[in-house]
């Protein structure tokens, strides 16, 4: 009781320095009442001062619910959190916004971006001061063009991670770290998760180590549409990729559900996965180690890290409750109960490092070369062609996998 108390006090506090901001720079219909802050004492919240409409999907409706509770107590703002699948919320929000139908904010990747910017149907929101303390690779996710859409709350990534009671010491190279995966006699060297379809996310830290990033990126740090894993460097990744499924680590019978089965049954030394996995593997008693997944090319594995984020309807009624809420968002305060609800890194570097759990400690380690996934339109034509192509070369399919990645670098051109 006492810490939602105390909660609640930094919440009014947060909210009553952003409301001066938000009332300056953005507009709307609809009214509210500004929360009292007096020299840190606490204040009565307004009842009923209005309510927000979020859409968030099944991983995130229980963490945003609790958070609307904390919300209100301080503002007298409801927030009426929907559930809906991952896979409808950026479709139907770009279908429905425009009608006057949609949510007031919604809540979903960084990657999401391009498509909600050039649809129109998102908004650039203002934090002041309270921009300096997000990560600088959390805002660049959630900016095009120099202005922040969204307020990003999360940062993820994989890693690999490791049975400790199979072998307790990695290899500096992924060869080395195969050979040791074998001479430990389980059924995989490592896994890495594939199927069917190929699964170009997880296999993407190798591919950077080859040196053939999916884009090339401007003076600024930005991705460009000009693809970095065509040329000599992709086409040395495609081989690699055939011999490591010639070594029993790649196989497109192996899908997300039975990569973690696997692992959970102690059938490999290794993993490479993210944070969404690692609960389930401590709480089933395995003893757990997260480390950075070694170069397979010579160059930095650099695996793609997802920023979660709270996006403003640009079509909003509610656009004055709607910046309050998103201030808050970018609050310590919030960000910290956000980690504890979810175990997820926070976007605020304050609140990340105040986490002394090792198991993001070792995630955040693993992914300090990292670059946040494409949020450029294009990045759609990109997954259409990239995972089955690797799917193609992992079954043997494509005879030879550097024609077989040429053939694909060129189908996502033509699909530019």
């Amino acid at each position: 009781m006492k810490e939602i108390q105390q909660m609640r006090k930094s919440i009014v506090a947060v909210l009553a320095a952003g409301l001066s901001l938000s009332l300056a720079a953005c507009g709307g219909n609809a009214t509210t009442t500004t929360p009292a802050a007096t020299g840190g004492s606490t204040a009565s919240a307004p009842a009923d001062a209005g309510t927000l409409t979020v859409w968030v999907d099944e991983t995130r409706i229980d963490a945003f619910k609790e958070l609307g509770t904390e919300f209100k107590a301080a503002t007298g703002v409801s927030l009426d959190v929907v559930q809906k699948p991952t896979g409808d919320i950026k479709t139907d929000f770009i279908a429905q916004a425009p009608t006057g139908e949609g949510p007031d904010l919604i809540v979903g990747a960084h990657d999401w971006l391009g498509d909600l910017v050039s649809n129109g149907v998102v908004a650039p929101v203002e934090l002041g001061d309270a921009v300096g303390g997000l990560s600088d690779i959390a805002k660049t996710a959630f900016s095009s063009e120099g202005q922040l859409y969204g307020v990003p709350y999360a940062i993820e990534n994989i890693g690999l991670v490791r049975n400790n009671a199979i072998v307790q010491d990695t290899p500096a190279t992924f060869d080395e770290l195969v050979a040791q995966g074998k001479e430990t006699g389980k059924q995989f060297p490592v896994i890495i998760q594939q199927g069917e379809n190929g699964d170009a996310y997880h296999l993407y830290p190798l591919q950077t180590s080859f040196g053939a990033p999916v884009f090339k990126t401007d003076a600024n740090g930005e991705y460009t549409n000009e693809l970095g894993m065509a040329g000599a460097e992709g086409a040395a990744f495609a081989e690699y990729l055939k011999k490591l499924a010639g070594e029993g680590v790649l196989s497109a019978n192996i899908g997300g559900d039975q990569a973690k089965q696997a692992f959970l049954d102690g059938n490999s030394p290794y993993i490479v996965t993210g944070p969404w996995w690692t609960g389930d593997f401590t709480e089933a008693g395995l003893d757990i180690t997260v480390l950075p997944i070694p170069s397979a090319g010579g160059q930095a594995a650099a695996p793609f890290l997802g920023v979660q984020g709270v996006y403003l309807s640009s079509k909003t009624e509610n656009t004055l409750l709607a910046n309050q809420f998103l201030d808050y968002v970018a609050s310590d305060e919030a960000q910290t109960k956000l980690h504890e609800l979810g175990g997820r890194t926070p976007a605020s570097t304050k609140a990340a490092d105040a986490i002394s759990d090792e198991v993001l400690a070792g995630f955040a380690e693993a992914g300090k070369d990292g670059q946040p996934m494409p949020a450029i339109p294009e990045m759609t034509a990109v997954w259409n062609f990239w995972g089955a192509a690797e799917a193609s070369i992992i079954n043997g399919q494509a005879a030879d996998p550097a024609a077989a990645w040429t053939e694909m670098n060129n189908n996502i051109k033509a699909a530019f």
